[in-house]
């Protein structure tokens, strides 16, 4: 919580009264109690041998005039050592004078001439809001940024593949063998080139209209796939399940989720279905707690399906607009453990039988080709309805995402470029296409 620093209390130095200063003496001279009266302006180093008595008193004792000029000179020098940033005023030149301007060096009249510091000046108008000066980088180059590797292998690859100026049947092989190693998959690979050597066969061409070329059939591909996840109609609550292996960050995919949807005002309750990990549970609950969510798990070890069961129930009961389930990670290779997740299925349909509405399967990038095979596993025990690609920022092989799309044609509705809730973008096929072979944003624009 933010404190008001308008309530702040400021300690500041009282004054004391005038008049209130300690007694003085029967001989104690008017001269000796006017300092206290300004009490502020009284420099407390400078000696007492510089407090001569003014011409109209007469003092109690007796000083000769060569004592006292002595006194006076030895006073300037004091105070010369004492405050040498100050800008005293010349020397007296006389005896009567010194006097004088003995008093007023000791009094309010220095005052001016302290090093104070000077009052801050109001700054630019360009610099009154820092955070309004820089920035904050646009959806296209945060894209550009996430998948920078991926970008680098396939661009710096392309570079290199064409080095002639006329395109022919070697360099279209070698720019076959590049998508393929860049995880694009080998349909869309020779997809791509043959409908390169269509167009450009045999002519001059440069790698940047390759890339402009390469980036086209790459959007033409997973356009189809572009779908925002609607979660608006349907019946109520409207139940979400998060399935995929472990780590591949469906945890922090749900808490993503869950704070752009509370922002629009859905009424969210988060379930804890990964019972297995405890960490996964804190986890959550920090999301739900961020997202003004409600949240709902069970002790560890205990049985996922009864708790989704519940969540269903409960959400229900609260008149929840939607509930989101977590699952444990599992491998799809392990029988046991994906009869586990059709176990889960089949438990949230005893309580509505059209649940689980959406069934999203959580990706990673950096498992390269691993991803196709879990995307059959998942789709057939738990029916996966969209998917979600995280971690596109830490790997070179975000080309797998063009590969899955044109094998299991299943809805792309996010992709995940970095850790905080900002960094996962609803799936633009353009955006990453062109990200992908590394185009600049003003050659996409153009």
């Amino acid at each position: 919580m933010f404190s008001d620093a308008s309530n702040t209390e400021l300690s500041v130095p009282i004054k004391e009264p005038a008049g209130e200063s300690p007694s003085l003496s029967e001989n104690t001279t008017l001269l000796d109690a006017e300092p206290e009266t300004v009490a502020e302006a009284t420099i407390d180093d400078t000696p007492e041998a510089v407090e001569t008595p003014s011409e109209t008193e007469t003092p109690d004792i007796a000083i000769s005039e060569d004592e006292t000029k002595a006194a006076l000179a030895l006073a300037e020098d004091t105070f010369e050592e004492d405050t040498p940033a100050y800008d005293i005023t010349e020397n007296p030149k006389d005896g009567s004078d010194s006097a004088d301007n003995t008093e007023a060096s000791s009094t309010l009249d220095v005052t001016p001439d302290l090093p104070v510091a000077a009052p801050l000046e109001a700054p630019a108008q360009d610099d009154i809001s820092p955070m309004a000066e820089t920035k904050k980088p646009g959806f296209f180059a945060r894209m550009t940024q996430g998948l920078q590797r991926s970008s680098s292998k396939l661009a710096d690859g392309i570079s290199s593949v064409f080095t002639k100026k006329k395109l022919d049947d070697d360099t279209l092989e070698e720019l076959e063998d590049l998508l393929i190693s860049s995880d694009l998959g080998a349909s869309v690979a020779m997809r791509v080139c043959d409908n390169i050597r269509k167009d450009r066969f045999d002519k001059e061409v440069t790698d940047e209209e390759i890339k402009q070329a390469l980036a086209q059939e790459i959007t033409n591909v997973l356009k189809p796939r572009e779908e925002i996840l609607d979660l608006s109609d349907g019946p109520s609550p409207r139940v979400v399940l998060f399935v995929g292996v472990n780590g591949s960050g469906k945890t922090t995919t749900i808490g993503k989720i869950a704070s752009k949807l509370s922002a629009q005002g859905a009424n969210i309750l988060l379930a804890a279905g990964d019972t297995f990990r405890a960490a996964a549970v804190e986890q959550l609950k920090v999301w739900a707690e961020r997202a003004n969510a409600g949240f709902l798990s069970r002790p560890d070890g205990a049985d996922s399906a009864g708790l989704a069961y519940d969540a269903v129930k409960q959400a229900t009961t609260e008149n929840r607009d939607l509930v989101l389930i977590d699952t444990a990670g599992r491998l799809q290779n392990r029988t046991e453990l994906m009869d586990e997740l059709a176990k889960v299925v089949r438990a949230i349909r005893k309580i509505e039988p059209t649940a689980p509405h959406e069934v999203i399967l959580v990706l990673d990038a950096t498992v390269g080709q691993n991803a196709l095979s879990q995307v059959e596993a998942f789709k057939h025990t738990a029916g996966v309805t969209g998917l979600v690609m995280t971690k596109l920022d830490g790997t070179a092989k975000g080309g797998v995402l063009v590969a899955i799309a044109d094998k299991h044609a299943l809805p792309i509705h996010f992709v995940g470029i970095g850790e905080k809730a900002e960094d996962l973008h609803p799936f633009s096929a353009s955006a990453f296409a062109n990200a992908l072979v590394g185009l600049s944003d003003d050659v996409t624009k153009q």
